[in-house]
């Protein structure tokens, strides 16, 4: 028996305690930027967030001359933030000593954990579990921009073991994040290393430097047309084959051949569809290089589109146009054509006039080939690093889980 199974056979033979979040908090407060005038913080946006080592990676610096309409809530060092805006994204973390003091997007829900009842490790730790966002999927609202409220977030109901039992799980989940983080380090700096090898082979090999290839605005060798809306509420195991824009990011990659999800037969009339060859693009992210992200269509049917999607239909090679869409020269072109609001939106006008070389069918038919080698090595997590680090990951979730699954008493 483990140090932390006797502690829980010592101090709580009949259960754990379950109690709301909320019920082990203290009260957070936001900044008056009139009082602080002339005076610069860090400000964590939705963005700054690590969605995979949770901690705070870029964050910008503001005053209250420059700061964004969202930079309202003050943190403190032991604070958990959790993104309440898109939540399945998983963005949380916990904050460390050099942000007490700073600033944070109303888009997070604000945790201070009531240190006699709960070390803030513990709640961190409880946020990235798969029961948290089993509730999380349930109680989340809105179909194109999903969020879950505060309110909802600090209803969660949380075990609440004695502080000697939560200081040993989570000295022992630092100790293995800590090693799994120092593995997964060299494995994504491997990883990073061949990224860029892969990188700038395919801009090199799409600039066509000293070729003499045509190049031509999109909107002149295809059309755009939009997809039409549906809702989580309309998905089911099998029905109409449908590609959301959400799952482009995180799903699919250069081309899909099949889809992840299916709508309601009866909705077919209503939906918009791409068709074998099209490429479907997003009009919306959460970064200028998420907008216009696309994925060609290879299956061998039409597929729905949802409304924040373009499918471009053209006579080019599908593949080849996807590629064409991720070197570093179209992505600085589209960054042009977003609007920077509260979502980033592609401006759909004027990323039609980027340009695009168009090569014979058979030069884009090889390029591709020589491509999808690299893709292959590189970004399928089936092979090689990625499912090494997806490994550790998958090792990491199933021993915290482990570790915070409790028998609540009755």
């Amino acid at each position: 028996m483990s140090r932390i199974e006797q502690l829980i056979a010592e101090l709580c033979p009949e259960g754990m305690e379950f109690r709301k979040i909320g019920e082990l908090l203290d009260p957070t407060s936001n900044i008056r930027w009139q009082d602080v005038a002339g005076q610069h913080f860090r400000y964590i946006d939705l963005t700054s967030v690590d969605r995979n080592t949770c901690t705070i990676g870029n964050a910008e610096t503001i005053e209250s001359e420059t700061a964004p309409s969202r930079a309202q809530q003050m943190v403190r060092q032991g604070d958990v933030i959790f993104g309440t805006t898109r939540p399945m994204l998983k963005r949380y973390c916990l904050i460390p000593a050099e942000y007490d003091g700073q600033i944070c997007s109303t888009g997070y829900c604000v945790l201070r954990p009531k240190n006699d009842l709960l070390l803030p490790g513990f709640l961190f730790h409880l946020l990235g579990t798969a029961s948290f966002y089993d509730f999380v999927d349930a109680n989340q609202r809105g179909a194109s921009y999903p969020a879950i409220t505060d309110g909802a977030v600090k209803a969660f109901r949380i075990p609440v073991p004695p502080i000697h039992i939560q200081n040993e799980i989570v000295k022992a989940l630092d100790t293995f994040t800590g090693l799994e983080a120092e593995l997964e380090l060299k494995l994504k700096s491997e990883l990073e290393a061949r990224h860029r090898q892969y990188k700038y082979y395919r801009d090199a090999l799409l600039a066509f430097s000293n070729q003499d290839v045509r190049w031509t605005a999109m909107a002149e060798v295809g059309e755009f047309i939009r997809g039409r809306r549906f809702t989580k509420a309309d998905y089911v195991e099998d029905g109409v084959p449908c590609i959301h824009y959400g799952e482009i990011y995180t799903r699919y990659g250069t081309a899909a051949s099949s889809v992840i999800s299916h709508v309601r037969t009866d909705m077919a009339a209503s939906l918009r569809y791409a068709k074998p060859g099209d490429v479907v693009i997003t009009d919306v992210g959460e970064t200028v290089e998420d907008v216009g992200k696309a994925v060609a269509w290879v299956g061998g049917e039409e597929v729905a589109i949802h409304d924040h999607c373009y499918a471009f239909r053209h006579s080019m090679n599908p593949r080849f146009v996807s590629y064409c869409m991720q070197t570093s020269t179209f992505i600085a072109e589209k960054a042009k054509y977003v609007a920077r609001t509260k979502v980033n939106t592609l401006l759909i006008q004027g990323f039609s006039k980027i340009r695009i070389p168009v090569p014979p069918l058979d030069e884009q038919a090889r390029i591709v080939a020589i491509l999808d080698k690299f893709d292959a090595l590189v970004n399928e997590i089936s092979l090689g690093l990625p499912a090494e680090i997806a490994a550790r990951r998958r090792q990491y979730a199933y021993y915290r889980d482990r570790l915070l699954t409790f028998k609540e008493v009755v």
